[in-house]
């Protein structure tokens, strides 16, 4: 089984949102929650978009476009004076707390790192308190490669929340892109098409295990077509085209179904040659015909050989492709989210006469 670098071990959230008391929840490779409206899954998913928005400077922009602080505190600030957190992944951990201000933007109230050490006594550094954005960054350009502020912020920011629901008209993944903006696969895919002329160009083989996935779901799919122009102020660009079988005829994406985009989507982040270390999906299956829903649980699983990975779903389907060990339960306890993992062994009975999506339609706890 591959080593997957920087995955998340542990986590801690308290009042954010309805997260109002998580304490050492841990990760594995593969947590597929599962839950009712309103539990609290996609809050869950908002966190992780808070944290990277947090450790790339920009964490008071966020906070306004949610409505201010009062908003992401669970129960707003009388209740909740500070949001509080702590993540640990490999020998490292990133503490930090966030206090509201008098004009609805939040103040670090601390912020720390940690290093477990082997041969060396572990230690925490504080990196400040009352500063309005995070220095996890700024510490990281000013020591050496290999600190523990490097080794945090590299960790932290390589982690990815994709959300594929855009597929209107305006959507970035239909309009036509920057060549060279290929680095990695951007989270909402708006350079999806510049991603896979450079899969095509320099990894031939990933390219074309993506393309016979697609194919599978999409039987009159052919491949791509993808050609780079030239504009005038000598920018390249590139969008996303393709054909179909027996037919040489580029068509544009909006010739696609919103379900079709999103599952190309979906196969090229899971098939990635250099995938982030976790990857965060919220509901995935929204739109997916139930073949490209038993293709999704696979590659899902497979993906979580070379990457952690979280995922979200409503999908009966999507959960039958899992086993128990798997997934992750997101309750509503005393207006509070609440994450809870079962044993296979405790639903060995039912697991005889029941699918596992089965069992959660059902509703069925532990015996």
């Amino acid at each position: 089984m591959a080593v997957i670098k920087n995955p998340i071990r542990q986590l801690t959230i308290k009042g954010f949102k309805s997260l109002r008391d998580v304490d050492a929840f841990w990760l594995e490779r593969l947590n597929v929650l599962i839950g009712a409206n309103g539990s609290g899954k996609s809050n869950f998913v908002s966190y992780f978009r808070m944290l990277r928005e947090l450790v790339e400077e920009r964490l008071q922009v966020w906070v306004a476009k949610q409505g201010g602080a009062e908003r992401i505190l669970s129960f707003g600030s009388k209740v909740t004076p500070a949001l509080e957190s702590y993540i640990e992944f490999g020998l490292n951990g990133y503490k930090f707390s966030l206090e509201p201000t008098a004009n609805d933007a939040f103040t670090f109230g601390d912020e720390r790192l940690f290093f477990e050490g082997i041969f060396i006594d572990s230690t925490w550094t504080s990196i400040g308190a009352g500063h309005l954005e995070s220095k996890l960054k700024a510490k990281k350009k000013e020591l050496r490669e290999g600190s523990t502020a490097d080794y945090c912020y590299s960790a932290i920011s390589n982690w990815r929340v994709y959300h594929f629901h855009d597929t209107s008209d305006t959507a970035g993944v239909k309009k036509p892109g920057a060549l060279h903006d290929n680095e990695y696969l951007r989270t909402d895919a708006s350079n999806l098409a510049a991603f896979l002329y450079l899969l095509r160009e320099q990894h031939g083989e990933v390219y074309q295990q993506i393309r016979k996935t697609v194919c599978l779901a999409m039987p009159f799919f052919d491949d791509f077509v993808l050609k780079p122009r030239e504009l005038k102020t000598g920018e390249q660009q590139i969008r996303l085209l393709w054909r179909q079988r027996g037919s040489d005829y580029a068509f544009w994406p909006s010739q696609l179904s919103d379900g079709s985009i999103r599952f190309i989507c979906l196969v090229t982040a899971l098939l990635q040659p250099a995938p982030p270390s976790t990857i965060i999906i919220d509901e995935p299956e929204l739109g997916l015909h139930p073949y490209a829903i038993t293709l999704l649980g696979s590659l899902l699983r497979s993906a979580s050989q070379r990457m952690q990975v979280i995922v979200s779903t409503q999908s009966v389907p999507l959960v039958n492709e899992f086993s128990v060990d798997d997934l992750v339960v997101v309750e509503r306890e005393q207006e509070a989210t609440v994450f809870k993992r079962y044993d296979e062994k405790e639903f060995a009975d039912w697991l005889k006469d029941y699918t596992v999506g089965e069992l959660w339609e059902k509703n069925i706890t532990v015996p």
